[in-house]
């Protein structure tokens, strides 16, 4: 745990010319902490869209890399079965950044637990590769994902990288988009879980610094919009900058 790598919650906005600082950031920190100069674009959370929109995120994070200097591995795991693949789990090996990016939350984690692919992704993490989430892939960090569709279902078992904070991503709009049982089911988190809303083209990001650890669930915001606390602790807004010490 001591060689974890950096972590981030985004709430949009992955592989976008606006978000380029932050993935390069967090791939400079990765390299800094002994992994190689490449990028891994794990599209799962999409697994279940046209092969158009899959190769639109392909060639979306190709432009990324580019911008970034970095190697695209652009990783086909769309479905349960990719993610047992053990030669695909390898690819994943040395990694400077590893990036869950958007889609479907509850079909990424169901998707992964257990799987050859996860543990390559965590093993890489605690030992110093950065991982980051975006949309979806934020959400299914925590130790539950809501069910939007069925809100008397239990949510889906998360992937528990953060156990105790659940992330609402796109804030800023999310709450135009989804009915308000809805939005009232993702602020009833269980006991002890912090709830926090990112907005688009913004992240929380821990471990860039001394400042920040997801250990401590202290998180630094980067981007235009804010993070806002909104469950767990007192209700706030943090800007580009600021600290969370979230509990």
């Amino acid at each position: 745990m001591d060689h974890v790598g950096a972590l981030a919650l985004v709430g949009s906005g992955e592989y976008l010319p606006g978000m380029a600082e932050l993935e390069g950031a967090l791939l400079k920190k990765g390299i800094e902490r002994g992994f190689s100069n490449s990028y891994v674009q794990i599209p799962l959370a999409a697994g279940r869209e046209s092969a158009e929109r899959l190769r639109y995120w392909q060639e979306l994070g190709a432009a990324q890399a580019e911008r970034l200097d970095t190697r695209q591995i652009f990783l086909p795991v769309f479905t349960r079965e990719d993610a047992m693949r053990e030669d695909l789990a390898s690819a994943i090996d040395g990694a400077g950044l590893i990036y869950l990016s958007g889609g479907d939350p509850s079909y990424l984690a169901s998707s992964l637990i257990n799987t050859p692919v996860w543990e390559a992704i965590e093993r890489n993490w605690r030992n110093g590769s950065s991982l980051a989430g975006c949309s979806a892939g934020a959400m299914a960090l925590s130790g539950d994902v809501p069910n939007f569709r069925k809100q008397s279902s239990p949510g889906t078992p998360g992937l528990n990288i953060l156990s105790t904070l659940r992330t609402i991503p796109h804030y800023n709009k999310f709450f135009g988009w989804i009915p308000d049982s809805a939005a009232k089911l993702m602020l009833r988190a269980p006991e002890g879980v912090t709830v926090i809303g990112v907005d688009e083209m913004t992240a929380a990001v821990a471990g860039l610094d001394a400042r920040t650890s997801h250990e401590e669930l202290t998180f630094a915001v980067f981007g235009i919009g804010g993070v806002h606390v909104l469950r767990g602790a007192a209700t706030h807004k943090y800007l580009q900058g600021e600290i969370l010490h979230l509990h």
